[in-house]
């Protein structure tokens, strides 16, 4: 049977102060009165059915979680007692899933992007799920077919195309987020595709590889899907690393007994890491700025205006651009466009100074 796993464990700091311990990015409803989460899920189009979804996020935030996503049985919503980056959160599940379902085929989607169109995002999955379904031995990733040189995401080295199906590529490897002069290269070539972070395969096939390369966290995830009573005990001391690093690149240069293939993900594709991402999606003034909430502004251009203090609070700016200005019921935020990626680095500053309830 088809399943899927949304991932939505992040805490998204870069997008302090909206985004804090008790309000993750995932669960923001910033997007047309939506939460990203709440649109990943609709996403999946009904490709699979609501029993058959289930959500790895942190354990603080499961009870948002099922209250975000009611359709999904309230077994369906994964915990983590911790952070231990993405192998994890994307095998615990198939142990999970696999113990269910040791046939089960599962799509790993984000919650944390907005892709438009829908349609054609749903029919990429949908081609994923027939590949892993139809080759045994397959680790399916959607790759997106690049619209500019990003230097913000990782990409994929595609290879030849599948016989029969031309919008599934092997891939050769996977590559770094890439200054702006390799950007370029690699979109001028044709050669390359933006990494989604999404897959799909077989739950076997993901486990077999798991226990080829990582046999420990191969063996601890089957004991925590056997015994979910040891989570606190067990959880915390998986080896934390990313999925691409411990499988999809190990396998894509010939380790394991896996290949990996890519899918066409031809979409607008917005990864809502911080404020220049998020400002791409909202709605602009005439003056180019990107607004949520009361704001009043007189001489100001290309700023991103976020209040989120109530309607009986605005924001009011005067002959300045390019800032961000962000407040919530209990911090204000200013900081330069180009200087909100350091947003971390004021957050650590807060909590040292001004305590951890503002974080």
């Amino acid at each position: 049977m088809r399943f899927a796993v949304i991932m939505a464990g992040g805490s998204g700091t870069r997008l302090w102060p909206l985004s804090r311990k008790g309000t993750p990015k995932q669960l923001l409803r910033l997007i047309e009165g939506r939460s990203l989460l709440r649109i990943a899920y609709e996403r999946l189009g009904g490709l699979v059915p609501p029993e058959r979804v289930l959500v790895c996020t942190g354990a603080a935030y499961a009870d948002q979680v099922r209250a975000e996503l009611p359709e999904l049985p309230e077994a369906n919503t994964l915990g983590e007692p911790e952070g231990r980056d993405s192998l994890n959160a994307v095998a615990w599940p198939a142990a999970v899933i696999a113990a269910r379902d040791p046939d089960a085929v599962i799509a790993q989607v984000t919650a944390d992007q907005l892709i438009e169109p829908v349609a054609v995002f749903t029919d990429a999955l949908a081609q994923a799920f027939d590949v892993a379904e139809g080759d045994a031995q397959a680790l399916v990733t959607l790759g997106v077919v690049p619209t500019s040189p990003h230097t913000g995401y990782g990409y994929l080295h595609r290879g030849a195309a599948v016989p029969g199906r031309p919008d599934v590529h092997e891939v050769i490897e996977f590559r770094e987020k890439p200054d702006r002069a390799t950007a370029r290269e690699y979109l001028d070539s044709g050669a390359y595709w933006w990494n989604a972070g999404m897959f799909v395969w077989r739950a076997a096939t993901f486990l077999e590889q798991l226990e080829a390369l990582h046999p420990a966290t191969h063996n601890a995830v089957l004991e925590l899907a056997a015994h979910p009573d040891r989570l606190e005990a067990i959880f915390p001391s998986l080896h934390k690393t990313s999925v691409d690093y411990a499988i999809m690149e190990p396998v894509s240069a010939g380790a394991g007994t896996a290949h990996v293939l890519a899918v066409a993900l031809p979409v607008r594709w917005h990864d809502v890491g911080g404020y220049a991402s998020l400002a791409e999606v909202l709605s602009h003034d005439a003056a180019g700025n990107a607004l949520i909430g009361p704001s009043v502004h007189l001489d100001a251009e290309r700023n991103v205006i976020i209040n989120t203090a109530g309607d009986d609070h605005v924001i009011s700016l005067l002959g300045c651009s390019d800032l961000v200005v962000v407040t919530t019921p209990t911090v204000t935020m200013v900081a330069p466009v180009d200087e909100a990626e350091r947003v971390r680095e004021l957050v650590a500053l807060v909590r040292a100074e001004a305590g951890e309830s503002y974080v």
